[in-house]
């Protein structure tokens, strides 16, 4: 028997490779060592080498490795080893034709460190003296190890001052890869025509969007900032109140109008605002005052619209606590070795809870939630107060789409929502993701964050949505890739004018960009299997006449009745509000804000348990467990690099696989009863055959490093100082000593 699982884990290790192997169609650019070839991007540079260098693997505590060249270009740093061929076999099915398993983006590469004499020393700058190891951490946790020790001097200087230099040093924003590639490619950018994402950047987008969620009744699409000729942080195109005249718009350079996020089924929405600049001119505060007073009159007015305002700059999360706890966070998956990974396994959790990166992801959703219970159980309209009105804004504003509208849980619905919320909404990706390493400050992974709050969502209730944890995992990994131009601006009016399209010179063609949303330029159809969830089931689409009778059903299904109808509040309360709005826009410090009260919290707990005590509908409204146990750790984007974390043949990869052979079984029988009645109807697709032997993947499966295993010792390191000799082992009965897998 023991024999029989030996040679399993042996086939196991053999038969499935790495994730991500390059695979792309170059220019005929290429450089050839021992049947190792480089291949380069259009437009893309050689720019250094060092041969005869040595990669370790990660987990492997004799430091063994594979001899090969280190190349840096100025898209990536790539690794060529001797033996590259012998990944590449049928079975490596998850390939990225961009980024390859041993390349790593320059943008990627979070730091780097040098081995001189046995201590670890982070490097930047100019160097005197050269490490005999260099170790590379980067972004999407990965850790490279390259032993220097037998490569020429002068090519250890070369590739190390090249590297740090390419990697660390500030950039100008022209000089980025991605133009390069823009320029290079020009002719060979091809939109997959499936694509049906939407941009938001025509005023037909918006119109659209405008009629899908009911909101055109109270709201229109402006294009007062055509041209970006009132505010850059602005798109071109954006919706406000319609009774808002739109000199008003124009009146502070977009601050202080409430812009349309989203609008629910019973009429009420989702605003953004940014603030006013602070004054200490009276005269220009009462001017500010003024305004605010008029703008607020558009969006409340009781008892018909009642409107609600979330201050996220000062009662919610700082920056700066997103930006330390991640910080935290992260160093718990970039293990160089074993030893290390085995050492801090017995203070794991302690560490984790430290961080506090899992309790700032509970507060964002909490606070979605009671977005969402103002909106849906006491139809009010809730307006979002940010200095900018683009992070936080962003990221609460996407949050309360997702868990109310179930366009968003689709992968086309939720891309869209990305574009008009996040791309359209001016987030910072190119000072949050530090692309340019100008200001080390600024970067703060917001929207990772956001895409761990979803992977709660997804992780809680997997059938609500078409896309899996996998799509989220390669989309948080193209953050890093330059040849897209997502996530690389700081909004519509900086790409726009680099791209060309706002330029004076006429004479040149305006660069034509990929968007992220066309995932054929990083993966095959079958790869692309993976992305999606097969076990999504589509809402049935009614006739009109089951339309009619099942629509006032169907509101009264979403919203979830209160013990007690609230009577309408008084008139001083409004008052109230509006000069809380107009403190708040003005820069004023207040002690405490009115959606802190006790009966906030009453209305969210009876809302929150009400909806949980219910079966839950998928295509209706979708509402997270915030307690401490359901928050977890993304596992398949943090732990995929680590082999010790790994579950061979189990956790939700051996549910999902039987689960998907049951799928291909009905789909065969479904098409043996079409051909019987020899219907011509479209076959179905084909369930991803990745996953039907589970007992060959990992829990960590596509990403996971199955050629490669290690086995966990009998006692970690730390545990053995810790426990002391046999004799003193024995007294401690009542304590926990984690013996592993024996």
């Amino acid at each position: 028997m023991a024999s029989t699982w030996s040679s399993q884990i042996e086939l196991t290790t053999l038969s499935l490779c790495s994730f991500l192997i390059c695979e792309i169609h170059t220019n005929e650019k290429e450089v050839t060592e021992k049947e190792v070839t480089l291949h380069l991007l259009p437009g893309e540079q050689l720019l250094c080498e060092a041969s005869t260098v040595l990669k370790y693997v990660q987990e492997d505590s004799c430091q063994h490795g594979v001899y090969g060249r280190l190349v840096c270009t100025d898209f990536k740093i790539a690794f060529l080893g001797d033996d590259e061929s012998a990944l590449d076999n049928d079975e490596t099915q998850f390939k990225n034709k961009v980024v390859g398993e041993n390349d790593i983006t320059l943008h990627c590469v979070d730091q780097i460190y040098g081995v001189f004499d046995e201590k670890k020393k982070t490097l930047f700058g100019q160097l005197k003296k050269y490490p005999e190891k260099l170790i590379i951490h980067c972004k999407d946790l990965r850790v490279f190890q390259f032993c220097l020790r037998y490569t020429k001097e002068e090519e250890v200087k070369r590739i190390v001052s090249g590297i740090i230099h390419h990697t660390q040093a500030p950039k100008l924003l022209k000089r980025l890869f991605l133009f390069s590639y823009a320029t290079a490619a020009q002719n060979n950018t091809v939109t997959d025509p499936k694509n049906h994402t939407i941009m938001f950047d025509t005023l037909k987008d918006w119109c659209w969007e405008l009629e899908r969620t009911k909101g055109n009744m109270k709201y229109k699409a402006v294009s007062v900032n055509e041209g970006y000729k009132v505010c850059e942080r602005l798109p071109a195109y954006f919706v406000v109140p319609t009774p808002l005249p739109e000199e008003n718009v124009q009146r502070f350079q977009g601050h202080g109008i409430p812009i349309w996020c989203w609008s629910c089924h019973n009429g009420s929405a989702l605003l953004k605002m940014s603030a006013l600049p602070k004054e200490q001119d009276d005269g220009i505060l009462q001017i500010q005052k003024s305004f605010l007073d008029g703008v607020y009159k558009t969006i409340h007015r009781p008892p018909y619209e009642i409107v609600k305002t979330e201050d996220l700059s000062s009662n919610f999360l700082s920056l700066q606590e997103i930006q330390t706890a991640y910080s935290k966070f992260k160093q718990l998956f970039l293990i160089d070795n074993s030893t290390e990974f085995w050492d801090t396994d017995i203070k794991w959790f302690s560490l984790l809870e430290s961080s506090s990166w899992l309790d700032i992801i509970r507060r964002c959703l909490k606070k979605a939630i009671e977005i969402t219970e103002c909106m849906e159980a006491q139809n009010m309209n809730v307006l979002l107060l940010e200095e900018n009105a683009s992070d936080l804004c962003c990221l609460i504003s996407s949050l309360v789409q997702l868990m109310m509208d179930p366009h968003c849980r689709t992968r086309i619905g939720f891309q869209s929502l990305i574009q008009k919320e996040w791309v359209m909404g001016g987030h910072c990706f190119l000072d949050r993701c530090n692309h340019l390493r100008q200001n080390d400050k600024e970067e703060v992974p917001v929207f990772l964050l956001f895409l761990d709050c979803v992977w709660q969502l997804v992780h809680q209730h997997p059938p609500a949505f078409e896309f899996t944890e996998t799509y989220l995992t390669v989309l948080s990994d193209s953050l890093y890739i330059p040849i897209f131009s997502t996530f690389f601006f700081n909004s519509p009016h900086q790409k726009d004018t680099n791209m060309g399209r706002e330029g004076q010179d006429t004479q040149s063609k305006p660069l034509n960009l990929l968007t992220v949303w066309d995932w054929s330029v990083q993966f095959e159809p079958k790869a692309q299997t993976l992305l999606k969830n097969p076990l999504y089931v589509e809402k049935p689409k009614l006739d009109k006449g089951q339309r009619k009778g099942m629509r006032f059903k169907h509101q009264r299904q979403l919203s979830l009745p209160l013990t007690q109808s609230k009577s309408s509040p008084k008139r001083g309360f409004f008052r109230e509000e509006t000069d809380h709005l107009i403190k708040n826009l003005l820069g004023k410090r207040i002690s405490k804000l009115i959606n802190s009260s006790d009966e906030l919290q009453d209305n969210f707990r009876e809302f929150y348990d009400s909806w949980h005590s219910k079966p839950t509908d998928y295509h209706g409204l979708l509402l997270p467990h915030i307690e401490g146990p359901e928050i977890k750790v993304w596992a398949q984007r943090y732990l995929r690099w680590i082999p010790e974390a790994q579950i061979l043949g189990g956790s939700r990869v051996a549910t999902m696989s039987k689960l998907l052979e049951m799928i291909e079984e009905v789909q065969s029988l479904q098409e043996k009863i079409d051909e019987r009645h020899h219907s011509q109807q479209a076959p179905q697709a084909e369930a991803p055959c990745l996953l039907r032997n589970s007992a060959r993947l990992s829990s960590l499966f596509p990403f996971a490093l199955l050629q490669r295993h290690s086995s966990k010792p009998v006692l970690p390191t730390s545990g053995w100082k810790a426990l002391g000799d046999e004799d003193d082992l024995a007294k401690r009965e009542d304590e926990f000593v984690d013996l592993g897998d024996v």
